[in-house]
């Protein structure tokens, strides 16, 4: 870890010097916060929250986070288990008896937390269609219901958000709670993130950033050469779900680790939530956690680089494919001076 003030201050340096760099270029539009031991050295905030009314990010400006939101999801499954109320060897037919026997009587708890259930995404043809109407977490499980399964559980490992949109209406089953409500009772305030939600988009919200994009009709492909990005908000749709598209602060999302590291939201076995992988470089040995989330005008990334202390967080209202330049820049340098 930083082992000295002037070694903390060359690397904060270097770090401000590189994304002013990348806002000037147009690559960052966001806010970061860097930790170290969960106290901030760095946080600033760069480009605009709305183009159409020159209003600049702030580092308390809320943005959707993505698939970041489903740390929360499964927090709320670890301390329904953690309680007895569940357990990861749980078939989803225990909690959703009137879900097609072909799925529900195959899939376990544990396979819809590892993205081994064989079940998809609820972005289809259905859910364009309604994608301004689903409010509630049964809004979005009548977009898949009728679904197969792509392959036997606990074959393969295919990322599915359909997976967590389960997890989120097997929280509401058994707490007896709507999965949002549950949410800001047991992670939120004990964790006091205060601005944090999943809004939905035709209600005003104070402080929230759009969300801009250069994805196109087109194959849903990114042209980062183009400088023309659109509002997103004709493609994400209403309202989150238990597996994405909330909202929160990069102020907030440090709460939560904090939160987690000290045991306030379940036993303190955060890797449990997160996930850990090794970085793929060889010359880069060193242990980072990390967590994203992305959509069309939406990136989200927490980085915890376990041996030196320090977290990363960046929330983005720009395209994942931006924030991807800019979170190995970071890395980079974290790696070249620690």
């Amino acid at each position: 870890m930083p082992t000295s003030e002037s070694s903390l201050n060359e690397l904060t340096n270097e770090i401000e010097a590189f994304l002013g760099k990348q806002a000037q270029d147009d690559v960052l539009s966001g806010a970061v916060l860097i930790a170290l031991d969960n106290r901030p050295i760095l946080r600033n905030a760069y480009g605009l929250a709305s183009i159409e009314f020159q209003v600049p990010n702030q580092v308390d400006i809320k943005f959707n986070i993505g698939s970041l939101n489903k740390l929360f999801t499964k927090v709320g499954v670890a301390q329904l288990a953690e309680q007895g109320r569940l357990s990861f060897d749980d078939y989803m037919a225990k909690y959703l008896p009137d879900y097609p026997p072909a799925v529900a009587d195959k899939v376990k708890i544990q396979h819809l937390l590892d993205h081994t259930s064989g079940m998809g995404h609820y972005w289809n043809e259905r859910f364009e269609a309604t994608k301004d109407k689903l409010r509630t977490v049964d809004d979005f499980v009548k977009l898949f219901r009728d679904d197969p399964l792509m392959f036997e559980p606990g074959t393969r490992n295919q990322y599915s958000n359909n997976g967590y949109v389960i997890l989120g209406k097997i929280i509401e089953v058994i707490s007896g709670q709507d999965y949002y409500e549950y949410v800001r009772e047991h992670i939120y305030r004990p964790a006091r993130m205060d601005n944090s939600d999943h809004y939905e988009r035709d209600i005003p919200v104070w402080n929230l950033a759009n969300g801009y994009t250069r994805i196109g009709s087109a194959g849903g492909q990114s042209n980062l050469k183009s400088k023309q990005r659109r509002n997103n908000v004709l493609m994400i749709g209403l309202k989150g779900s238990p597996a994405g598209g909330g909202y929160s602060t990069v102020e907030d999302l440090l709460k939560f680790m904090v939160a987690l590291k000290e045991g306030r939201l379940v036993s303190p076995d955060y890797e449990m939530v997160l996930g850990g992988s090794r970085s793929p470089r060889k010359e880069r040995p060193k242990k980072i956690i990390r967590a994203r989330g992305g959509a069309p005008g939406v990136a989200a990334l927490i980085q915890i680089h376990a041996d030196t202390g320090l977290t990363v967080i960046i929330l983005s209202n720009y395209d994942p494919e931006d924030v991807r330049a800019v979170s190995t820049g970071i890395e980079d340098i974290i790696s070249k001076l620690y």
